[in-house]
């Protein structure tokens, strides 16, 4: 015998009625809209996160670089002891590194216009143990006095390069301990200009006219006079291949050098 009235039979259905098939797909469509918007967040953020981690790397080179290239310039001509000898004879001539063609030339170069640029040799005379340290990051032993040349070049494969041969003053044309060295990757060029001092009637160490080792080249004379040099480093911009398309393709660094020998107050 059924006990419940009619009307309470209708709201007992009434109450366990579904959702509509409108309802679901409303439902539906803003759990996708709104799981959209979290994916489209989330790849922002892994974009954002990449491109801070290629440019962390890209500062990482360039510091390393730059920080290299700029200890082995500030010492070029350096030698241990100019009240025994003359930088003449601390740096000779040397059949082998042509690039230095008169005594006492510190910094010699080969200009390249293009893509990957120049080259640059850079020496100087260590005493025993005196710190000074070469483009490979190594310093001299406590065995004697090392002439070190040291040549920073970029290859075909975006590499700055350092080679350095150590040679022992007393047997000139016998290099030992040459390396090539990477220094940094994703170098696509290397612009070299030395800065001269050609007004000699200004008594300072300014350099008032910035060259190509080319230009240097014509007047080896003019190696004696180099005061600084201004290094830009070309790097492949690789945070630009995964973010807008409005940043540019390399990023230069520049840096001038001075060359403490040549640099300071002129007495």
């Amino acid at each position: 015998m059924n006990t419940h009235p009619a009307s309470a039979v209708r709201v007992l259905r009434a109450e366990q009625r579904g959702f509509t098939l409108v309802e679901l797909s409303v439902a539906m469509l803003i759990g996708l809209f709104l799981l959209g918007g979290l994916l489209t967040l989330v790849q922002d953020m892994r974009r954002t996160f990449g491109n801070q981690s290629q440019l962390g790397q890209l500062e990482d080179n360039e510091r390393l670089a730059m920080t290299l290239v700029t200890d082995v310039i500030q010492a070029a001509g350096y030698y241990p002891d100019p009240t025994l000898e003359t930088i003449g004879q601390a740096l000779p001539t040397n059949p082998l590194y042509p690039r230095f063609v008169q005594a006492g030339q510190a910094i010699g170069g080969i200009h390249n216009a293009a893509p990957p640029g120049d080259t640059i040799w850079v020496q100087y005379l260590t005493a025993p143990s005196d710190g000074v340290i070469n483009c490979a990051g190594q310093s001299n032993g406590p065995l004697g006095k090392t002439l070190y040349v040291n040549k920073f070049s970029v290859d075909p494969f975006g590499n700055l390069n350092c080679q350095v041969n150590q040679l022992a003053t007393v047997a000139l044309v016998s290099p030992t301990g040459t390396a090539l060295t990477p220094l940094a990757g994703g170098v696509t060029n290397l612009q070299i200009l030395y800065g001269v001092k050609t007004n000699l009637a200004i008594v300072n160490n300014n350099a008032d006219t910035y060259l190509t080792a080319t230009q240097l080249n014509a007047t080896p004379s003019l190696w004696a006079s180099v005061i600084c040099v201004k290094v830009t480093l070309t790097f492949d911009n690789s945070a630009m291949h995964n973010s807008q398309a409005a940043q540019p393709a390399t990023i230069q660094f520049t840096r001038v050098i001075t060359v403490m020998s040549r640099g300071g107050a002129n007495t």
